[in-house]
């Protein structure tokens, strides 16, 4: 695992990254959304053309470090979907698929159309074929309409209606960091169970996968777990230290292997999905956090 404390922007190319250039087997693009939320070294309220711009910068220069069929997903409110497919398309990716992330929380209802409950993530390569891509197969749990439950399960879509959002409050369960006070740690965090599709999905054992908006390091908690080589860029000292702290920590709500049993079905499981060579030992979230004031 590699934990780099700086400015994406400013590290993204193959003089700052020369190990990397053209190895970066997959990408997960979760920068902040321009929502006017307040962080500390990020500023989220840009005009938009300025912050696309930005953003069409950093997927040009993770094209640039990326295998060749290598993958990125690019997540982003709904609003947004036209930006996000022009900014890959403009800088040299090919769309594979717009998955559509359903929330599982109540959306907040419009006066003047549908209340919103999905974000989007787009699938794309470098190149047209993608150079891994793993067809997952998930217990997904029988449907009211459906009067038999699949032997061996079924194929993932592009529909993502069975992973739950961290959202404040009980639908955050364990998972979510929170600093000693019960306040979450980070304003926006990942489901380990989303990285673990993702990551399953586009790479192999010994991959590398690239997080440049690392947060609280979900992805590379996951990548650790299935046996890639995670990089994650975070510009804030404090989330680095974070990500550090959780990645030591080895909590019990991190772990991966509870969702096993979900994707049994899928064929070439264990050569995907390597056994644990070690026991996560139960921590809470409030002693793994206590070791930032150390």
């Amino acid at each position: 695992m590699k934990i780099i404390n700086e400015n994406c922007l400013e590290i993204l190319n193959p003089q700052a990254f020369p190990r990397f250039e053209k190895q970066i087997a997959l990408t997960f693009l979760d920068p902040p959304f321009n929502q006017g939320k307040e962080y500390d070294f990020f500023e989220d309220a840009l005009p938009q053309s300025e912050y696309w711009e930005m953003m069409q910068v950093v997927c040009g220069r993770i094209h640039q470090l990326t295998s060749e069929g290598g993958a990125i997903y690019f997540m982003q409110r709904e609003k947004n979907t036209e930006f996000v497919l022009r900014c890959l398309r403009e800088t040299g990716w090919t769309l594979q698929n717009l998955i559509v992330w359903t929330k599982r929380t109540s959306a907040v209802p419009g006066t003047t159309r549908f209340g919103k409950q999905y974000q989007i993530i787009a699938f794309a390569t470098k190149g047209k074929r993608p150079r891994v891509f793993n067809r997952l197969r998930i217990d997904l749990p029988l449907r009211p309409e459906h009067k038999y439950p699949r032997d061996a399960g079924v194929f993932v879509t592009d529909v993502w209606d069975d992973i739950r959002e961290l959202t404040s409050g009980y639908f955050a369960g364990d998972e979510a960091l929170r600093l000693e006070n019960g306040e979450r740690a980070h304003k926006q965090q990942a489901p380990i169970a989303l990285l673990l599709r993702i990551i399953l999905s586009s790479t192999r054992v010994g991959d590398v996968v690239l997080d440049p908006f690392a947060g609280t390091g979900t992805t590379l908690i996951v990548a650790k777990q299935l046996g890639r080589d995670g990089v994650g860029i975070e510009v804030d000292p404090k989330n680095t230290k974070l990500i550090q702290a959780r990645i030591a920590a080895e909590r019990v709500s991190d772990a991966i292997e509870p969702l096993r049993e979900y994707y049994r079905y899928t064929p070439n499981l264990a050569a995907l999905w390597p056994s644990p060579e070690i026991e996560l030992v139960s921590k809470t979230a409030g002693k793994q956090l206590a070791l930032l004031d150390g």
